[in-house]
């Protein structure tokens, strides 16, 4: 087929990490990135340690371009497809890092904004919770039992919640450090 114009396919280890444990797929596709714009939620797992590791675990192997995907990721792919084509999709992806403002809930329910550094996967770095009445606490990777992605970084609804890097360092500085116990 030389000169088609066409790229052959191979397979890539694919992950949804959801926090207490993850669903794991090869995706045969054309390259990396065509998998992460075809799965919300969804990392390419290149550390050769781990790839050694699932090269022989049977997992399920599914062609990007089938007109089914299986169970978990079949969710994934429909809540991508929704994605495409808006105002803002994959606007922040292939960051290095990138700086949010995200409305959550404190571990009592109370809102706050969440500061969040994320890294490439959508991983924290670090992280603020400022509360209504002004209150910032910070944490960081040694202060979370778990780390699983915070934010999909191809979400279209993101580049409305980015806030430059001087924003966030002002808010670091002035938090004071969460105690977890960890």
């Amino acid at each position: 087929m030389a000169g088609t114009g066409v790229a052959h396919k191979q397979p890539f280890l694919v992950l949804h990490d959801y926090g207490m444990g993850g669903s794991w797929w090869w995706v045969r596709a054309r390259s990396a990135q065509e998998v992460l714009e075809a799965f919300a939620w969804v990392e390419v797992v290149t550390d050769a340690e781990t790839l050694a590791r699932f090269e022989d675990e049977g997992l399920e192997e599914v062609d990007i371009d089938a007109p089914r995907m299986p169970p978990g990721l079949d969710d994934l792919h429909a809540e991508r497809a929704a994605q495409r084509g808006r105002a803002g999709f994959g606007a922040l992806a292939g960051r290095d890092i990138v700086h949010l403002r995200l409305r959550g809930d404190d571990e009592d329910g109370e809102p706050v904004d969440q500061l969040v550094e994320v890294g490439p996967d959508g991983r924290r770095f670090r992280q603020v919770e400022v509360a209504e009445d002004g209150t910032a606490l910070r944490s960081g990777p040694d202060d979370w039992p778990f780390n699983p992605p915070v934010v999909d970084l191809f979400d279209p609804a993101l580049p409305s919640q980015e806030i430059s890097r001087s924003d966030f360092e002002e808010q670091w500085a002035r938090a004071r450090q969460e105690d977890t116990g960890l």
